[in-house]
């Protein structure tokens, strides 16, 4: 049985414009790692957290009870009886109050590496209410549109009443995910707080119109489906304001063929969907955009199908 192992979740799209708390995209290629060893004494803790260029990160807590990983693992090692005691070290690859599910990155990364030191590790989908507990913590609700697609791949519906049931979706073919992450941030603890409490009959029946449509779009690969239903009318026109360079990118992402363009969770990191053939130049055109406000960032691009979480080491 290993002492040490590493674990990698990737960074996801919280909301996907269309479902809001209810659907999530995982993202290839970016993520979070965490190395999980036994250690001496009792319980879990956190040794060090690295931020993205390598260093010690100057704001992420190293306390076991302050940091998403380390909560996430807490929960299941307790859970589970495991055995000695667990260090964690956390390397963050995603940005903080990014929009791209960075807590809920470390949240998998850490459980998911926990329960690799399991005598018995648990099938991947059974560890969700484990990496929830991280994420309740940062995000301060139960929500899985970013947990979920981090520990699962793929497009995910993940609505809380059904929880801890996911579905993982079909995915169209030939379509692609670009996200742009401006150098801005937004607290999501915060934006949510400042949402409104209700809405319209009118809106709520646009936008469970939109999400169905989506739903049946995505598995049926309908592309102009897809660009109909991809919208949101209830909590995008809430939180665009709070991202200085929202309309202007997406402006520029629906000029250069995107399908539709909308915050990723929220935000400031902006996402589209496009088809394959046209994703190279959808990223330099919404880069184009954002860089001509001053204002500096990078994108990804990125299957609908990517993976999950998964043990490295």
């Amino acid at each position: 049985m290993s002492d040490s192992v590493t674990a990698f979740a990737p960074a996801s799209i919280g909301n996907l414009g269309v479902g809001f708390d209810m659907l999530g995209l995982a993202l290839a290629d970016v993520g979070d790692r965490v190395t999980a060893r036994r250690a001496d004494g009792d319980g879990v803790r956190v040794a060090a957290v690295y931020g993205l260029d390598g260093e010690p990160h100057p704001y992420l807590s190293a306390d076991t009870n302050q940091n998403t990983a380390s909560i996430a693992a807490a929960a299941l090692w307790g859970d589970k009886g495991g055995q000695s005691g667990l260090e964690l070290s956390i390397r963050k690859g995603v940005p903080l109050q990014s929009g791209m599910g960075s807590s809920a990155a470390s949240a998998v990364a850490g459980v998911v590496a926990a329960n690799a030191l399991l005598p018995e590790p648990l099938a991947t989908e059974a560890l969700l209410p484990y990496a929830l507990e991280g994420e309740k913590f940062a995000s301060g609700g139960l929500h899985a549109d970013n947990v979920a697609p981090s520990l699962l791949g793929g497009l995910v519906l993940c609505p809380t009443v059904l929880l801890p049931r996911t579905v993982n979706l079909e995915v169209p073919d030939g379509v692609s995910a670009v996200l742009l992450h401006p150098e801005l941030s937004v607290n999501t603890a915060h934006s949510r707080r400042g949402l409104a409490r209700g809405c319209t009959v009118e809106q709520w029946l646009a936008q469970q119109g939109y999400l169905a449509g989506f739903i049946t779009a995505c598995a049926r690969s309908d592309i102009e489906l897809i660009r109909a239903t991809l919208k949101d009318v209830i909590i995008e026109p809430q939180r665009a304001e709070s991202v200085k360079c929202f309309e202007d990118v997406r402006a520029a992402a629906l000029a250069s063929g995107a399908l539709g363009c909308s915050l990723s969770g929220s935000g400031p990191s902006i996402f589209a969907l496009v088809e394959d053939r046209h994703a190279k130049n959808l990223a330099v055109c919404m880069e184009q955009a954002c860089r001509a406000l001053g204002i500096d960032c990078q994108t990804w691009i990125s299957p609908m199908d990517a993976p999950g979480a998964r043990v490295e080491t």
